[in-house]
């Protein structure tokens, strides 16, 4: 998990009703909003790790072929949904903050290439929290991570996953709602 010491309480996420809760933290991993659902039955939560931590526990609890079904839930990144401007709000930010949306023709053929060859060895998009890399990196991983066995693969896109959680589940809470618990 990313430490973020100035946040550090849910603030009024215990206080949403099932609905609302979803609809907050629902896309906390991408377009899966089963994660935030399970989350919810895990309240109350003293801070936003905790929030994570139940978030990460299902994940890890799933069976193989719902860690699969997660990831495939992820866009290609600088794909067609990108290019096309069919991103989500999270995505969009996400790969624009990495360099992903400006693009060299030839980075963009390499990208399409290696986005291509991946999903064809694996069977899911090649997942990276992209808001902690930037284009070259994410490049060289994909050209590092295209020799790893499916195994590995699911593994490490699993844990990138976890990071884009953490990330996402920070922006859903304003800063209005954080509180800052002092130590005990």
């Amino acid at each position: 998990m990313i430490e973020d010491p100035t946040v550090n309480h849910p603030g009024e996420l215990n206080k949403l009703d099932f609905e609302e809760f979803v609809e907050k933290l629902g896309n906390i991993v991408e377009k899966s909003p089963v994660v935030a659902a399970a989350v919810w039955s895990k309240r109350p939560f003293y801070s936003l790790q905790d929030v994570h931590k139940a978030a990460c526990d299902f994940i890890d609890g799933l069976p193989m072929n719902g860690k699969e079904g997660l990831l495939r839930c992820f866009p290609d990144l600088a794909g067609t949904l990108a290019r096309e401007r069919r991103l989500g709000s999270e995505s969009t930010g996400e790969q624009r903050s990495a360099g992903l949306l400006e693009l060299t023709t030839e980075e963009q053929t390499n990208i399409t290439r290696l986005n291509s060859r991946y999903k064809t060895k694996f069977g899911i998009p090649f997942v990276l929290c992209a808001r902690l890399n930037k284009k070259g990196a994410i490049l060289r991983g994909m050209k590092t991570r295209i020799n790893n066995c499916r195994e590995e693969e699911i593994k490490t896109g699993i844990e990138e996953a976890k990071k884009i959680c953490w990330l996402r589940l920070v922006d859903a809470l304003q800063p209005e709602q954080v509180v800052v618990m002092s130590k005990l």
